[in-house]
């Protein structure tokens, strides 16, 4: 799953020590499945559907806890990882919330509802991986990292978000900001520079999440800290190209070429 979906994690992953690769790959193996039920290319068309299939993933786990084995592979390996590795699984009810937010369109009124947001959904994976990876005491740490991973992903997606009705960035600052809703769809053109400014202020947002989630890294083994420090040096590397761009992440494509990726893969390898 890892592999297919999500290839930078994978690689990051892959630089992790192999006795923790398992428990890793579990936690990603979960949260996609919740992805999956929302966002999935064979998700329910209905959105009651697939807010129960929320409810039903909530449920095998709750019950996995318990002792009784689940149709769903990813919740079997989650619950054995948190016995492994004594993961706080309590955590995924503020991820599953957020999972459930986005089942309707997807309206943020502020930076502090983006924080919440947030929080309940990357927050708690980097929570989730703190004691994984051996730093239970920088989990917060590991949280601000999450953040700062999402929040790159919103700025890369807004066009591609805006088409499945969810707008991520603030509200209040595109209102301020004299900017319609409808602007984050376009794909020629060109963004307005008032568009480009609230991008602007979301990419700085980013950076310094990234500089906050920097004791994570830090706080781990060498071995562990190759991972962190691969996957930061390429979502890094993105909103490098943003600002490149101008900050205009709509009408131009966010996403890294395979030479960028590539080269970004590579100046991790060399920090780590």
């Amino acid at each position: 799953m890892q592999r297919r979906h999500d290839p930078t994690f994978w690689l990051a992953t892959g630089r992790l020590p192999e006795e923790m690769r398992p428990a890793v790959r579990a936690v990603y193996g979960f949260v996609r499945t919740a992805d999956e039920i929302v966002d999935g290319p064979s998700r329910l068309s209905d959105a009651s559907e697939r807010l129960a299939g929320l409810d039903r993933l909530a449920s095998e786990l709750a019950q996995a806890r318990e002792g009784v084995e689940s149709s769903i592979g990813p919740v079997n390996a989650l619950v054995d990882a948190a016995v492994r590795h004594d993961l706080p699984l309590d955590e995924l009810g503020a991820y599953l919330d957020s999972m459930r937010r986005d089942v309707g369109p997807v309206r943020i009124t502020d930076w502090q509802d983006l924080l919440s947001y947030m929080n309940g959904s990357a927050g708690t994976v980097g929570r989730l991986m703190a004691p994984l990876l051996g730093a239970s005491e920088a989990h917060e740490s590991f949280a601000r990292l999450g953040l700062a991973f999402q929040l790159t992903n919103f700025v890369r997606d807004i066009p591609e978000d805006y088409n499945l009705g969810r707008v991520y960035l603030p509200a209040d600052e595109l209102d301020e900001a004299g900017v319609d809703c409808a602007a984050l769809g376009a794909i020629s053109g060109g963004a307005s520079s008032e568009l480009r400014n609230v991008i602007e202020q979301q990419v700085a947002r980013a950076r310094k999440l990234f500089r906050d989630g920097e004791h994570a890294a830090q706080s781990v083994s060498p071995r562990v800290r190759r991972g962190i420090t691969l996957a930061s040096a390429v979502y890094q590397r993105t909103l490098d190209r943003v600002e490149r761009n101008g900050f205009d992440a709509v009408s131009i494509p966010a996403r890294l070429s395979v030479v960028e990726r590539l080269t970004a893969v590579a100046t991790g390898l060399k920090i780590s």
